[in-house]
Parts: C-alpha cells; structure tokens; sequence
C-alpha cells in the first residue's frame, strides 16, 4: 500500500512558547530548531513571531544563518501579521523566507476585531502576499479561529478559500484557535473544505482545551489534511497544543496509510531538553515522555511480564529511547523486585527476597518512593541485621526539639528481657540520644560502650528519591575499630538504628 506524507510543523518555538511563564532565549531557541529538524527530522518549524522584541529578531537571525549554511532555510517560518508591510521588512531583516499569515477564518472575528468587511481584509491580504513575493519570500495563510468560523459562518469561510486559493501561496493553515472543535466535527470540517478544494495543501493545527487534541489530531488525518501543527510536550497557549510525542505515536501504530518523518527515539530527549530549558514541567503521567509511563507498578504486572510479557502494549518504551522500570512501593510484590535485582545482577534466596520486599512495604506505607539505587542499600541492611543476634533492642524513643531550648532525648531500651529508661539532653537529637544511652549504661550495666570516632550520612549513589538515607558510624573500643550502618528515610533514625547495631555487637 502506498502511503500518503503527512508534513509534521513544529511550533514549540513559536506557539509553545507563549506557555505561561515561558521564554526561550537565544541559544535555547537554536539548539532547540538544531534538534528539531537534524535529530528528530520534523519537516518544517515555525519559530517566532514577527516584530516582538530585539531578542526574537537575533534569535531568527542565528537560525535563519545556521540554516541557511546547512540547507534548511526553507523550513524555518516566521508567524507575520496584515500590517501594511511592517512584518515583510521584519522577515528581510531576519533572513527568514516562509511567512504564516495570520488572518480572519471566522465573520466573528472579522467583524469585531478588524471591523473591515471581507473585500477589504482579502485586499489587505492580496497586497502583503505580492510584497512578499517581490521580496522572495514564501507564504502560507493562517485562518484563525477557523473553527469558529466553519460553525457559525461558513459561507465567508468558503468566499474566503475561494478567494485564498487563487492567490500565490504554499499552504492553508486551519487552526483551531480555541480548541473547541470535537473529533466528529474535525473530520467534517476538513473533509469539507478538502473535497471543495482537492488541490490545495491544508494543515491543521489543534489545540488541547478539552483534552481532545490528539484525537482531533487523528481525524484530520483521517478527513485527509496535508500536514500537521505540533508542540514538544504539548506547551502552548492555555491548555496547549496537540503534543507531538503522542500523535506521532498515534499515526505509526493506527494510522498505516499516512507516513511521517519523525524519528521516534529521539523524541525522549527532545523532550526533556525542552523541559530543562522552558521551566514547564511534564506531567509524570503524560502519555510517551512522562516519567511514570513506562513504570509498572503492581506486582501482579511484573509477574505476567515474566511470564510471555502480558502486560506490554505496542508503546515500548524501546521505541522513544526509553527503558520499562518496575517501581519499589506497597504494592509491588517480589515480582517487581525481581526485576530490579535482574537489572542490577543480584540474585537472593526466598527467605532473603521476602525480608527485603517487607521492608520495602514498609517504607511505601510511610508514603516513601524507593529507586532502584536504593535497592542494594535496603538489601544490604536487611541482611546485615540478620546477622546479629538481637540482645539489645531499643524499644521506644521520644526526641524534642524546641526553639530556646537544648535538644532532649527520652529513651527506652530492652536488654536482654529487661526494660530500662532514661532522660537527657544533648547539643543536637542524636548527642541526646547518645547521651541518655551512655547514662543507662553507666547506672546498670558494667559495659563501656565504644567512642564515636567518625559519623557519615549518604544517599544512595544515583538515587532520585527521598526515601533512604544510610548512616555509617564508625566506633573504637580499645585499640579495634568497627562500622556499623543504619537505613531508614529519616536521618537520625537511620543514626539510632546504627547505633542498635553497635549495642549488640558489643
């Protein structure tokens, strides 16, 4: 079957950037277009719009020359406005050579905004396409709030396209300004005005207020538009633009008559450079490039992908550069450890799989979020702990810290079947804690606990959690020395837990 070329345009420069609180600047912009058309190979990119500040012409004039010297120009597009020539010297003074015209694709916003009657907005466009033109510059014609204007005024809509395709342009653009259009209409809509005009290349630019981007995305396609308008994360104005990670998703697995350029596996890193640069965080959700995607989380999942990959779809995280992670929490089970010890090369007997899958669940009902770097700590803990015979157990604890006041520490320890207390004060939680231990030892046992020579605190190499921090004392008793190490989320717990330790191997 051959399959027709759809034109993927970019606009995370461009539309994406007027996202609430985001501004490229000038180098972020032209390593973002470098990306956009060498590594992700999108077939064009609007990049700026004409005549909004200093910064944006040099941004345009970086990448128009970048462009220019590594045969891209004509993919770069500039956002112009009807405005008597003003946008046609902004476009010559940037190097830029394809303008998208903004225009009225609705009677609403004609009438209301321009107050001009169609002739006289149809004239005001003829001249700027001749000027552009005399200029060498290339045009396509945005029709916004086309939308709107297939709903409520169709009759102009067509008056104008019949106008709009005698003239000498590229492309119509028809957007969907307020992203109010549903999936049965998009498809209505475009196979209207494809099969009134079966010569000319329309593309269709979807916004996401109703969350229906994507599926009025697909059925563009379906209705047969030419060519599509896309972000990086789905950043844009309000609740922004059709996301291009999941539409190109979309096309590749349902959509086999169509074929795009984009190259899948760069889309991952796209992604989250444009997330570093632009401060407009992706969803951990979102469907392709979020973080949790590709992460199962209930060990019933883990255990039918160990047995003939039940539960994978079409989306392999593979696909987009990415990996499938089996997530540590209260509801993994040791199916999901299992994957993780695969990844990591450790291997652990059922009894010992079963102590460090407890603690896990332990820490997940604390609402902690455990890595897989965290994994070989936790293991290592559980472990450890078995193999010291508990004698002495410190059974209940209680640490105040008040403003003015020195820190304090009330202690309950049990040895060997006997229960002790004490109470004292110390310079921070933990001396507290040493020095209520050091008193209980000294008034009933004839033990001399060890000096604290050295006191260390880590995360997990590489973890990006907050879940573990690991405690490692280092104690001398006499002329020999020993370490011992506690695990726990909070840092003087993870402390006393070590010190634990220390009491039952003396």
């Amino acid at each position: 079957m051959t399959q027709r070329k759809i034109e993927i345009m970019d606009t995370t420069l461009r539309d994406g950037e007027q996202t609430s609180g985001v501004s490229f600047s000038v180098s972020e912009k032209l390593t973002i277009a470098k990306l956009l058309l060498e590594e992700l190979k999108v077939d064009r990119i609007e990049i700026a719009s004409a005549r909004v500040s200093k910064g944006e012409l040099e941004a345009v004039q970086k990448i128009t020359s970048w462009a220019s010297e590594n045969n891209q120009l004509e993919k770069i597009e500039v956002l112009t406005f009807v405005d008597g020539g003003k946008s046609i010297d902004w476009m010559i003074s940037s190097g830029a050579k394809v303008q998208n015209l903004l225009t009225k694709g609705s009677l609403n916003h004609l009438t209301h905004q321009l107050k001009k009657t169609p002739a006289q907005h149809f004239a005001d466009i003829k001249s700027t396409i001749k000027l552009a033109a005399k200029n060498g510059i290339k045009t396509n014609v945005y029709l916004e709030d086309w939308s709107n204007g297939m709903r409520n005024s169709k009759d102009y809509v067509f008056e104008y396209l019949d106008f709009l395709t005698a003239q000498n342009i590229e492309r119509v653009l028809l957007p969907d300004t307020l992203g109010i259009l549903t999936p049965d209409e998009t498809f209505k809509f475009i196979t209207e005005v494809r099969n009134k005009y079966p010569n000319t290349h329309f593309d269709f630019h979807g916004h996401n207020d109703y969350d229906l981007g994507v599926a009025n995305v697909m059925e563009a396609v379906k209705a047969g538009s030419n060519g599509l308008h896309l972000t990086i994360n789905g950043m844009g104005e309000r609740a922004g633009n059709a996301p291009l990670a999941s539409v190109i998703a979309v096309i590749n697995d349902f959509l086999k008559e169509v074929e795009v350029t984009v190259n899948e596996t760069a889309l991952n890193k796209v992604s989250k450079l444009v997330e570093t640069f632009s401060g407009f965080r992706i969803p951990v959700n979102k469907p392709v490039v979020g973080a949790n995607v590709f992460t199962q989380t209930a060990g019933i999942h883990a255990d039918g992908d160990n047995k003939n990959n039940l539960y994978f779809n079409d989306l392999m995280p593979e696909r987009f550069g990415r990996k499938r992670k089996y997530a540590l929490g209260k509801t993994s089970g040791k199916a999901n450890i299992q994957k993780n010890l695969q990844d990591l090369g450790i291997s652990l007997n059922d009894d010992e799989l079963k102590k460090v899958t407890q603690r896990i669940i332990e820490l997940g009902d604390k609402k902690e979020v455990v890595s897989q770097d965290d994994l070989p700590y936790i293991i290592s803990d559980v472990l450890d702990s078995d193999t010291i015979e508990k004698r002495v157990v410190v059974e209940n604890y209680v640490l105040g810290h008040a403003k003015g006041m020195k820190p304090s520490t009330t202690l309950q320890l049990i040895v060997e079947g006997v229960r002790y207390e004490a109470h004292a004060q110390g310079d921070g939680q933990f001396d507290a804690f040493m020095n209520a231990l050091k008193k209980l030892y000294k008034t009933h046992s004839k033990k001399e606990l060890p000096s604290l020579i050295d006191y260390a605190v880590r995360i997990p190499p590489g973890s990006h959690s907050d879940a573990l921090c690991e405690t490692i004392i280092t104690w001398k008793r006499e002329k020999n020395e020993f370490i011992t190490r506690g695990l726990d989320s909070d840092q003087t717990v993870s402390a006393i837990k070590a010190t634990e330790k220390m009491l039952n191997i003396i």
